[in-house]
């Protein structure tokens, strides 16, 4: 099972949201071309432009989350690549494993963990809601 966050921009979604903004941007601009206005304005649309690909790039690098579950004859395993390029690991034998579900006691609204091996994790808290009910019923139908 594989797990990620969605991307609800793609790439070419992007590219024409920045330059919509930056034709925007401009419009209102071209009105004081050749004046002192325009070299007054022009610093503080720039920088917000900038800002706004800063934010959508920020964005997207931290959602780059990925969870893989593996589930064999004799053990479970969770693997998870954080968005700073981190490892994280868990493995148990999978007779062990219980699936918890936190209504609201977790960071998020129905908050998930596999408990097993001494140790717990969290599994899918970048879902949504109505996602993580979801994984959660097809958990408890593999453990």
């Amino acid at each position: 099972m594989h797990l990620w966050p969605h991307q609800s921009l793609p790439p070419k979604g992007y590219a024409r949201f920045i330059a919509i903004t930056a034709l925007l941007i401009a419009l209102p601009l071209l009105v004081f071309a050749g004046s002192a206005v325009f070299w007054g304005l022009l610093p503080f649309l720039v920088v917000t432009l900038f800002g706004m690909k800063w934010a959508l790039d920020r964005n997207r690098r931290d959602a780059q989350v990925i969870e893989v579950l593996t589930i064999d004859t004799a053990e479970a395993r969770l693997a998870r690549r954080n968005s700073d390029g981190t490892q994280q690991s868990w493995h148990c034998n999978r007779y062990w494993v219980t699936v918890e579900l936190h209504p609201t006691d977790g960071p998020v609204p129905n908050y998930i963990t596999l408990r097993g091996g001494n140790r717990e994790v969290e599994i899918g808290a970048f879902l949504s809601e109505d996602e993580r009910k979801a994984l959660y019923d097809e958990l408890m139908g593999v453990f």
